[in-house]
């Protein structure tokens, strides 16, 4: 008998689950539809475990990590340091690779400049336990010298390595090595010539008008810095691995408790089930967006009306595989945080990743680049904000590489755009970049398809046309109008980006990396809805609030270096009561019971007012101090400090001191310290009594030791030395005779009378007592000289 096939499971899904035309789309058919979310079956009378709420702090759960598009000072901005550094300010936690003596493969490659970091789920294999030896000191010269071998090699592996991987970047043929995949490449390093020529191209020509008063709103992509690092984080990038999703598809090991990064993980020896790690993945999009409410609050009590939403809010949402639907789980978080968004009158856009571009001639690239621009309509969709809010949400998009042939590139813009949902035309919005597309380039084609033109002045000083205009900001100014018309004609109110190059940076390569901090406004009108792209992102607003007074540049305040008040800080322990031996001593110590000291009240900071900058409204750090804005690393002190090191490691050369400070601690104390001990009422008083008068006594030894020595020098007598007679032979060191270490010696040395008083009184030279020897050896030192000359 033929065996038995199983049903497949789309057989059993509902009509309304047949993959169908999305409602929204009212022009032409999509040629890349997204699939609809499966309806779920009803869930079985008996479960096996339910998932509890996620960990999504990423300080505490390594598997949680930073949109890195949201760490960077623009989505297109890809060069070197231009993304903020969180494991510098935050150490990142353990991670659950190396739980319960478990090794997991790690050799996945896996792109680190990857706006979507995929990565295959790791086999594990326990590691076998091996007992530890004493190790010898030819194993550890064999070991050491080994070490450098092996340094030695790595290190020449790793050089290696990274010339592999600049050649690969090279002819890499994709836009997350900051190229347009399949386009344009700045080439390999600058050589001198190079430097030279563009050292001496012509200087920039910029316009002396500034915005002034300023009436407009000022914005940051993604992020904030002070949210980000406070306790606990707030921030709307929350990210994940594949490997995550996969894995937490298991349920837990002990269900009836939450999840823990290394004591309570999933258990891959239970079934799988793939609604498990969708409601994972899911519960992070739901914390990101409700972080957003805060930022909002945030940015509205210090003067910020403009912020761009990360396109990482909901990780994978547009993957090939594993994406999904935003509706229904996310609908009322984001319809919140638009009407927050609404009251607070902030506008809010979006700017998909670096691989959307409708230009590309791989239809893989068009598929993928269709299925994100609708993931963003519809999370700009779900906010539910008024018409004219709504209309000003919108999805910033680069037109991406030139493929070898700018026209050819251009009809198939134009020829995938008209495929696109009216919704999604609603949204779009070009921009200039500073690889291949210039103002001249992009100007007909929006104007064409009526398209809004945003205008990036950093972008514009880098790639423009040199027959049209110079670089700077002057020139530039003559489009203006055109510009804005491509707005006007939609009823968008229009927005430009804002950033500076570094001020060392001489290419054309070098100038598109983003300076921390913008030191100046551009010239645009005073009404602009201006967003800054920088590294700092609400400080680079900050900055410009303080230089030009803008409105709002007086609500904040600095930061005090490694303090935060406004943090939801853990509670201090509390004092342990006294056993009934400590309560004896203190009786018969000081003749009564020392009171325990009081623990201190911790002020309740509400939910609504964590990360907020306090009372003071401290919210503002320094160029380059991002480190302040965490508590500083702990340094742990030895108590005793170089007195206790001293007793620890004794020397022959520290053995004055130790007996010096032996003899210190051994005084008594004055009267007058006798009675501030008694009259205290608990350890801590005495304790810090005892701390003062050490204290005391080491300032005094330090400023009297080198006077003191001066005068102790004339003092010291050279001690005669007896010249041997010539008939006495000097002995022979026995060969047999087993030297020991003095170290024990000297400690014992601490515990003798003082005897440096009687060896003054005498003269002579005091000799060494004989080392133990044989009768044989003392018969041939016998001499009978005397006895010849009586």
């Amino acid at each position: 008998m033929p065996p038995k096939h199983k049903r497949h499971s789309v057989a059993d899904l509902p009509v309304a689950a047949v993959p169908t035309q999305s409602p929204k789309q009212n022009g032409p058919a999509n040629p890349f539809p997204i699939l609809p979310r499966p309806v779920k079956s009803a869930a079985p009378k008996r479960q096996a475990s339910r998932r509890t709420k996620v960990d999504t702090n990423p300080d505490q759960n390594g598997d949680i990590l930073d949109g890195k598009a949201a760490l960077r000072a623009s989505s297109d901005a890809n060069e070197k340091g231009e993304a903020l550094n969180v494991a510098a300010i935050v150490p990142p936690p353990i991670t659950p690779a190396k739980a319960h003596g478990i090794k997991r493969n790690t050799k996945a490659k896996v792109q680190d400049d990857s706006d979507s970091p995929l990565s295959d789920l790791a086999d594990e294999t326990p590691v076998a336990k091996k007992q530890k030896k004493m190790p010898t000191k030819s194993s550890i010269a064999a070991k050491k010298g080994s070490d450098e071998i092996k340094a030695f090699r790595a290190e020449q592996a790793a050089k290696k390595a990274a010339e592999m991987k600049i050649k690969k970047e090279l002819v890499a043929d994709k836009w997350d090595n900051r190229y347009y995949s399949d386009g344009d490449e700045a080439g390999p390093v600058e050589k001198a010539d190079v430097l030279k020529l563009e050292a001496a191209r012509p200087p920039p020509v910029n316009s002396d008008y500034l915005p002034l008063p300023w009436k407009g709103r000022l914005g940051y992509a993604c992020l904030n810095t002070y949210l980000r690092f406070s306790n606990p984080p707030v921030f709307s990038s929350r990210t994940c691995r594949i490997a995550s999703i996969l894995e937490h598809r298991h349920p837990l090991k002990d269900p009836s408790q939450p999840e823990h990064s290394t004591k309570n993980r999933p258990d891959k020896t239970k079934p799988a089930s793939p609604e498990r790690g969708q409601k994972y993945v899911e519960d992070l999009g739901i914390a990101n967006a409700k972080d957003i409410v805060k930022m909002l609050r945030w940015n509205n009590k210090y003067g910020i009306r403009f912020l761009r939403l990360s396109s990482e809010m909901f990780p994978f949402a547009s993957h090939a595989e594993y994406g999904y639907r935003l509706a229904p789980f996310a609908s009322e978080v984001l319809a919140e945080a638009g009407r927050v968004a609404t009251e607070f009158g902030h506008r809010l856009s979006t700017h998909p990743g670096q691989f959307t571009q409708l230009g590309s001639p791989r239809a893989e690239v068009i598929a993928n680049a269709i299925r994100d621009l609708e993931y963003h309509d519809e999370m700009l969709s779900l906010l539910k904000m008024p018409t004219q809010e709504d209309r000003n949400a919108v999805m910033i998009l680069h037109l991406g590489g030139t493929f070898g042939d700018k026209a050819a590139t251009i009809d198939r813009f134009r020829e995938n755009y008209k495929g696109l949902s009216d919704s999604i035309k609603r949204r779009i919005v070009l921009e200039n970049d500073d690889v291949s597309w210039s103002v001249h380039d992009l100007l007909p084609i929006c104007e064409e398809l009526n398209i809004p033109l945003c205008l990036d002045f950093h972008h514009n000083n880098i790639i423009f046309n040199p027959a049209h205009l110079r670089e700077g900001t002057k020139d530039i100014m003559e489009l203006y109008p055109r510009i804005k018309a491509t707005w006007d004609k939609k009823q968008i109110k229009q927005k430009m980006h804002y950033s500076e190059s570094c001020p060392e940076a001489i290419t054309g390569r070098q100038r598109r990396k983003h300076n921390p901090r913008p030191i100046t406004l551009p010239p645009c009108p005073p009404d602009m809805d201006l967003m800054i792209e920088a590294k700092d992102k609400e400080q680079s607003v900050f900055e410009l609030m303080r230089t030009f007074k803008l409105p709002g540049w007086d609500t904040f305040n600095n930061i005090i270096p490694y303090e935060r008040n406004d943090g939801d800080k853990p509670w201090p322990k509390k004092v342990k009561k006294k056993t009934k031996k400590q309560i004896a001593a203190e009786i018969e110590n000081f003749g009564k019971v020392m009171e325990s000291e009081e623990e201190e009240v911790q002020p309740v900071i509400s939910a609504e007012e964590v990360g907020m900058g306090g009372k003071e409204n401290r919210v503002y750090w320094p160029p380059g101090m991002e480190e302040w804005l965490r508590p500083k690393k702990r340094e742990i002190k030895k108590k005793g400090g170089e007195e206790e090191d001293i007793f620890k490691n004794p020397t022959p050369a520290n053995f004055a001191q130790r007996r010096a400070t032996q003899k210190k601690r051994s005084a008594p104390f004055s009267k007058e310290v006798k009675g501030r001990i008694w009259a205290s009422n608990n350890m801590t008083e005495i304790q810090a009594i005892i701390d003062e008068i050490r204290a005391a006594d080491t300032v005094k030894d330090e400023g009297s030791g080198d006077e003191g020595d001066v005068k102790a020098a004339p003092k010291k007598r050279a001690t005669p030395v007896e010249t041997a007679s010539p008939k006495k032979k000097a002995a022979k060191a026995d060969p047999g005779v087993k030297i020991e270490d003095g170290s024990e010696e000297e400690d014992d040395d601490l515990k003798m009378p003082d005897l440096s008083a009687e060896e003054s009184k005498s003269n002579g030279v005091v000799e060494a007592a004989p080392s133990r020897q044989s009768g044989r050896v003392k018969g041939a030192r016998k001499s009978y000289a005397e006895e010849e000359e009586v």
